[in-house]
């Protein structure tokens, strides 16, 4: 199945994953339940997952073959100190503190990278 009709499957989870992190904005080094949320749905995908870096960051290893090269991806995941005008359903539940930077859309595009990765 070619890439695009993977993401076209994919669009409503990566939505859904979208909307969540810019539902519960956390700011630098408060990402507590980002993190978990992120590595859980690594982890969810059969990645090795490595939580604690830096003290909220999240690294997930993907291996396959018996190749030694390796490919990094990375996201942002800290929110602004911005309070939410928007009204929509998924706008900020944390006051004063939003994605106003892409953060959300740039870590649940990652998570479809993983995803797809750990098909192959």
């Amino acid at each position: 199945m070619p890439i695009t009709n993977d993401i076209q499957q994919l669009h409503a989870q990566m939505r859904q994953w979208r909307q969540h992190l810019h539902r519960f904005p956390e700011t630098a080094f408060e990402e507590i339940q980002t993190a978990e949320f992120i590595a859980g749905t690594l982890a969810s995908f059969g990645l090795d997952v490595y939580q604690g870096l830096g003290e909220t960051g999240v690294v997930a290893t993907l291996t396959g073959g018996n190749g030694d090269k390796k490919i990094a991806l990375r996201a942002d995941m800290d929110a602004l100190f911005i309070q939410e005008q928007n009204t929509f359903a998924y706008k900020s539940c944390h006051d004063g503190k939003m994605h106003a930077c892409g953060h959300d859309g740039d870590a649940a595009g990652r998570g479809l990278l993983f995803s797809r990765a750990s098909q192959l």
